[in-house]
C-alpha cells in the first residue's frame, strides 16, 4: 500500500479509501442493498491488511448503523491511532426542527452522535456532506473550528459542492482564523468528470487533497452496459444520475472495456488507474461490498496507463449537468 499526506496536512493516509455506505443494516435507511455486520466486517478486516488506514462513512448512511458497524469493526481489527477516520454532517437524521443543514446547534449535536456510534473520542475527518445556503458559512465554519479545538475532530473535509462556494467557506476561515478544510470529497470518474473544469484547479492550487466518491460510477465501469446487479436495480440515486446521458456513457464505457481487455486486467482496475493518475486526486473512496473488489483496487495501484491509453479513455466523453 502506498500512503500519502492529505492536502497540505500532515495526516498520512493510504492512497486507496474504503467508503462504507454498503455496510449497514439493510432496512434502515436508503440503501436496502446494503450488507450487514456480519457480512461487512470480514471486508473491513481484509481491507486493514491490505493496508488501507482511510474510511470513509457518514451519520446518514444506513440511518447511523454503517458508523456503528464500521467502529466496533476498527475496535476488533485495528489499532485506533493507525486508523484515519472520516465521517460526514448535513442529511437529516430525524424528522423536525434544526435535524439536518450546517447550524451550529446541528453540528454539535451530531457529532457526539457519531463519536458514541463510532464508539470513538475523536474523529479524524469531519466533512459536511453538502453546502448549506440556509446557514451563514460563519456560523458554519466557526462551529467547525470549535469541535476541532474541542479535540472531537482532528482535520475537517467538505464534499460535493461548487468551486465557488468552497472558496467562499475557505475564505471565511481563513480571514477569521479558523481551522480550513483539507480535504474535498467530490463526485468524479470517467463518466462524470465536470469537477475538472473548477474544483479540481482550484483544489490544486489551495493544497486541498480530492478524495473522489463512485470512482466506479457506481459499477457502471466494471460491468456490461446491460448487466445488472442487485445495487444497480435498487440504488435509484445513481440511476438518476446517468440517465440523461446513457448514450454517451454507454461509449466511454464500453472504451474501459476495450483497454482493460487489451491489458488484460479488470475494467475496475483501468477505471482506478484513471484517476489515480491525476496528480490532483489523492485517494478515490472505494465501496466494496466484495473482497475480490478490494483486491482489485489494490491491484490497480501497480497500473500505469500511457498517454494514448489515456486520450483513449477521455476522448468520448460529453459535458454533463451538474449534480
Amino acid at each position: 500500500m502506498e500512503y500519502v499526506k492529505l492536502g497540505v496536512s500532515g495526516l498520512d493516509v493510504s492512497r486507496l479509501s474504503l467508503g462504507t455506505m454498503g455496510f449497514g443494516v439493510p432496512e434502515r435507511g436508503n440503501t436496502p442493498w446494503s450488507l450487514d455486520e456480519e457480512s461487512s466486517r470480514p471486508i473491513i478486516r481484509t481491507a486493514i491488511e491490505l493496508g488501507i488506514n482511510f474510511f470513509s462513512t457518514a451519520n446518514m448512511y444506513s440511518d447511523g448503523t454503517s458508523e456503528e458497524i464500521l467502529g466496533r469493526a476498527i475496535k476488533d481489527f485495528a489499532r485506533r491511532e493507525e486508523v484515519v477516520l472520516a465521517t460526514k454532517v448535513f442529511v437529516p437524521m430525524r424528522k423536525g426542527p434544526n435535524a439536518m443543514g450546517l447550524s451550529r446547534k446541528t453540528i454539535m449535536t451530531e457529532i457526539d452522535h457519531s463519536l458514541r456510534r463510532l464508539g470513538t473520542d475523536y474523529i479524524d475527518l469531519y466533512q459536511i456532506h453538502r453546502y448549506d445556503p440556509n446557514t451563514p458559512i460563519e456560523e458554519t465554519m466557526e462551529a467547525l473550528h470549535d469541535i476541532v479545538k474541542e479535540g472531537k475532530a482532528r482535520y475537517i473535509g467538505a464534499s460535493s459542492m461548487l468551486a465557488w462556494q468552497f472558496a467562499k467557506a475557505q475564505h471565511t476561515a481563513e480571514r477569521n482564523g479558523w481551522t480550513r478544510f483539507i480535504s474535498m470529497e467530490n463526485r468524479l470518474n470517467l463518466l462524470y468528470r465536470e469537477e475538472e473544469r473548477e474544483m479540481l484547479p482550484l483544489c490544486k492550487d489551495q493544497g486541498v487533497g480530492i478524495t473522489p466518491y463512485l470512482p466506479l460510477a457506481a459499477g457502471r465501469l466494471t460491468r456490461d452496459w446491460d448487466q445488472f446487479t442487485e445495487r444497480s436495480e435498487k440504488d435509484q440515486v445513481a440511476k438518476a444520475m446517468f440517465a440523461r446521458t446513457e448514450e454517451a456513457d454507454r461509449k466511454v464505457a464500453h472504451r474501459v472495456a476495450e483497454v482493460a481487455a487489451n491489458r488484460g486486467i479488470s475494467r475496475a482496475q483501468i477505471a482506478l488507474a484513471w484517476l489515480l493518475h491525476k496528480q490532483e486526486v489523492t485517494a478515490p473512496v472505494i465501496g466494496s461490498t466484495r473482497i475480490s473488489h478490494l483486491e482489485e483496487a489494490v491491484a490497480s495501484l501497480s497500473v500505469q496507463l500511457t498517454p494514448e491509453e489515456i486520450i483513449s479513455l477521455e476522448e468520448l466523453y460529453i459535458p454533463h449537468s451538474l449534480q
